[in-house]
C-alpha cells in the first residue's frame, strides 16, 4: 500500500514538471549598432586618443592625421587668390580711367558746343545792329571768325572723342577678357580651397555616433592610408534582442508591441528588462543553433528584433529570453 501511494506521488511531481510552463516564449542573443571608423585621409597619425571602452560622443575629436603639406597648399594658394585680386582691381581702376577719360572729353565737347550757342547769339545780335548801322561790319566779322574757330574746335574734339572711343572699346574689349581669364583662375581656386578644406577636415578623426569603443587597430605614430580601420565603436546603450519566433507566434506579434526581456547570465542569474518590437523579418529562416522555441520540433522561424535600454549590464552576444 505505501509502495502504491509513493509510486503514485512520484508520477504526479513528473506530470506537474512535464506541464511547467517556461518563463519566456522565445530566445536570441543581444546585438547593437556596430561601426567601424576607417581613415578619411593618408598620413602619419599625428595624435589619436581611442582608448578601448571609453564612452565617445557623435564627433567627437579623437585624433588627427598629419597636414602639413594641406596647409603649405592651402597657403601658397592663399597668396595666389590675393594676387588675382590686386590684379583684378587694377583692371577695374584701368576701366575707371578709360570711363573718366572718355567723359572729359564729353564734356570738353559740350562747352564748346556751349560756346558756339553762345557766339551765334551774339552773331544775330551784331547782324541787327550792322544791319541798323550802330555797328561797324568789323564786329561781325570777328564774331563769324571766332565762330569758325570754335566750329573747329569741336569737329577736332569730336574726331579725338572717336578716336577715343574706338582705342576704349579695344582696351575694355581686352581688360574684359583679361578679367574673365582671371575670374576662371579665382573660381578655380575657390573649388581648389573647398577641396583642401575638405581634405582637412578629413584628417580629423571623429566618432561618428555616441558609442563605446570596442577595437582599437591603430597606435599614434603609424602611418594610415585611406579607407585603414582605425577602430569600432558600438551604440551600447540603445540595443536589440534578436530573438527568433515561430509562425504560429508570429499572429500575436506586432510592431510597437511592449514586452518583457530578461538577460541570461548562466546559473539562472538574470535582469528583466522593458522591451518594444521594432522590426519583424518578412521571410522565414532555419532555426538558428542554440536558440530555443515554443515548439521545439519548428524548423523555420521568424526573427524579430525588441529594442531595450541598457542599464550597462547588457553585452553583445549575451543569451536573452523575451516574453510576449
Amino acid at each position: 500500500m505505501k509502495r502504491t501511494v509513493l509510486y503514485t506521488f512520484v508520477l504526479l511531481a513528473v506530470a506537474a514538471c512535464g506541464n511547467k510552463e517556461k518563463d519566456f516564449d522565445a530566445t536570441g542573443t543581444f546585438e547593437t549598432t556596430e561601426v567601424t571608423v576607417s581613415a578619411k585621409a593618408t598620413g602619419e597619425l599625428k595624435t589619436f586618443l581611442i582608448v578601448e571602452g571609453q564612452e565617445l560622443e557623435e564627433d567627437q575629436v579623437m585624433g588627427n592625421i598629419d597636414i602639413t603639406q594641406l596647409k603649405l597648399k592651402k597657403d601658397e594658394l592663399s597668396a595666389n587668390d590675393t594676387q588675382l585680386a590686386a590684379n583684378s582691381s587694377q583692371l577695374s581702376a584701368n576701366q575707371r580711367a578709360n570711363s573718366s577719360h572718355q567723359l572729359d572729353q564729353e564734356k570738353q565737347a559740350a562747352v564748346i558746343c556751349q560756346q558756339i550757342a553762345n557766339m551765334e547769339r551774339e552773331r544775330q545780335r551784331y547782324s541787327e545792329l550792322v544791319a541798323d548801322g550802330a555797328v561797324p561790319r568789323q564786329k561781325l566779322d570777328e564774331v563769324n571768325y571766332q565762330i569758325s574757330v570754335l566750329q573747329k574746335q569741336l569737329a577736332a574734339t569730336e574726331d579725338q572723342i572717336s578716336s577715343t572711343n574706338r582705342g576704349l572699346e579695344e582696351q575694355n574689349a581686352g581688360l574684359a577678357e583679361q578679367r574673365k581669364g582671371l575670374d576662371a583662375q579665382r573660381q578655380g581656386n575657390a573649388a581648389r580651397q573647398a577641396e583642401l578644406d575638405d581634405q582637412i577636415a578629413n584628417a580629423l578623426v571623429k566618432s561618428p555616433i555616441n558609442g563605446t569603443v570596442l577595437e582599437k587597430y591603430v597606435e599614434q605614430g603609424e602611418y594610415v592610408t585611406v579607407g585603414k580601420p582605425l577602430f569600432k565603436v558600438a551604440d551600447m546603450k540603445n540595443i536589440v534582442l534578436r530573438a527568433y519566433v515561430t509562425s504560429e507566434q508570429l499572429a500575436g506579434i506586432k510592431l510597437g508591441q511592449k514586452v518583457t526581456v530578461m538577460s541570461d547570465y548562466g546559473g539562472g542569474k538574470g535582469k528583466s528588462y522593458e522591451g518594444q518590437v521594432v522590426w519583424i523579418s518578412s521571410r522565414s529562416e532555419f532555426t538558428p543553433k542554440n536558440i530555443q522555441t515554443s515548439d521545439e520540433r519548428a524548423d523555420m522561424v521568424y526573427a524579430v528584433k525588441i529594442a531595450v535600454k541598457n542599464d550597462g549590464f547588457l553585452k553583445m552576444g549575451m543569451y536573452g529570453k523575451v516574453k510576449f
